[in-house]
């Protein structure tokens, strides 16, 4: 089963609007066994929008649409549809007591240009949109459907979720698909291929598909199936896991989908520790990685940004004999920030990080992307130096991974 996605609005042709929906389109009809073989994004006017529906037909059974459903007159799709499927617009009650509610509740008046958000193609099941006032659309001819949903994210997900996939499943009799992917850091794709090489040939006896999904600092191993038994497939799946995790124990932390930073917060929160940074070179993005996760009160207590040597010194005690001998990116230097910062925070765990993010800055000997990374705890302090790369906002990232990534061995007492 394919399909293609179309986005519509010039806002995403200029670059002023990045275009997420595709990618979470993609994941949710993947899930359900439907394989986008096409995405294409097309300006807002009735040619653009008949002629990618059209030529989209010719090649698959399902098109679905986002963007170009707003209320105002550039906003042409659903003309374009009913030009396309030789229907009119005629209003439809339910919505347009819906919309006038909408604003009633919100204590605003309403316009003429609201009410024609009501206004919807005639031969089409309408897909109710409860948090917004755009309707979703979906058409049916000659075994061949066409859905049609606002641009707006949060719009689209809602009738993704309440509509869309499941009157696809039941039209289409799609297939069972169940994914796994299994979240790594520590290792790049090349390591890990190595280390995995027969594992991973294994996977075609068992009818199961592969794909590596790097990103800075992390590789996602994913491991799809799709199959009519679901209890079957799912049995496969997971022993190939548990063979995966026999195989490269201290490089995996999760699964689907995880971010790093709440599997160090749970590991946190599991055993009632703390954590606190002194952090130079990543001003401060390992603080912001531990606090972007909900309830990291509980764990994370608090930071020094020692971006100057001087506040090494006065707020982090470096010693200036440590920093003229050895440098500030030294593993000299960042221990005694890690010890310094976790006397002063009394926390149980602390992490520092000092390095060239670049562009300049960078030496023979300490070239950009060479960032020294430090954990103390109360047996002591252990530090390790990383060779990233020349981007300076890669290596900040990379870098505040790294990090978590050496608490977490850390923690787990794996290095």
């Amino acid at each position: 089963m394919k399909a293609e996605i179309i986005t519509i609005g010039d806002e995403i042709l200029i670059g002023q609007t990045v275009d997420t929906n595709s990618a979470y389109m993609g994941k949710e009809l993947n899930a359900i066994g439907v394989t986008v073989s096409r995405i294409t994004s097309i300006r807002d006017t009735r040619e653009e929008i008949i002629q990618s529906i059209r030529e989209a037909q010719a090649r698959v059974d399902l098109i679905i649409l986002t963007g170009g459903l707003g209320p105002t007159k550039d906003d042409v799709t659903k003309f374009a549809l009913c030009e396309f499927f030789n229907t009119d617009l005629i209003v439809y009650p339910e919505i347009e007591k819906y919309i006038r509610g909408i604003f009633e509740k919100r204590n605003r008046p309403i316009l003429e240009v609201n009410l024609k958000q009501a206004e919807l193609p005639r031969d089409c099941d309408i897909i109710p949109n409860k948090i917004g006032t755009a309707s979703g659309m979906w058409f049916e001819r000659s075994g061949k459907v066409v859905v049609s949903m606002p641009g707006v994210p949060y719009e689209m997900k809602y009738l993704m979720q309440n509509g869309v996939l499941g009157k696809i499943q039941e039209t289409f009799k799609t297939p069972t698909v169940l994914h796994k992917t299994v979240m790594t850091t520590g290792a790049g794709e090349s390591f890990l291929a190595d280390k995995i090489v027969d594992w991973e040939n294994s996977l075609a006896k068992e009818d199961i598909h592969f794909a590596y999904l790097p990103s800075s600092g992390i590789v996602k191993i994913r491991l799809s199936i799709i199959s009519e038994d679901r209890e079957a497939a799912q049995e496969r799946i997971d022993r190939k896991v548990m063979e995966l995790l026999q195989l490269i124990p201290n490089y995996v932390y999760g699964f689907d989908d995880l971010p790093l930073e709440k599997a160090v917060g749970d590991i946190l929160l599991e055993n009632n520790l703390t954590v606190s940074t002194a952090e130079s070179c990543t001003g401060g993005f390992v603080a912001h990685l531990l606090t972007s996760i909900a309830g990291s009160s509980a764990y994370y207590l608090g930071s020094i940004l020692s971006y100057a040597n001087e506040i090494k010194q006065q707020e982090l005690g470096v010693r200036n004999s440590d920093l003229e001998r050895f440098g500030a990116v030294s593993a000299q230097v960042v221990e005694q920030m890690a010890m310094e910062v976790r006397n002063k925070m009394k926390t149980d765990y602390s992490i520092a990080t000092s390095g060239v993010a670049g562009p300049d800055g960078g030496s023979e000997e300490k070239p950009v992307g060479f960032v020294w990374i430090a954990v103390a705890s109360k047996d002591g302090v252990v530090s390790k130096s990383f060779n990233f790369e020349n981007d300076r906002g890669r290596n900040i990232q990379r870098a505040s991974i790294a990090a978590l990534n050496m608490l977490r061995l850390e923690i787990n007492n794996e290095i």
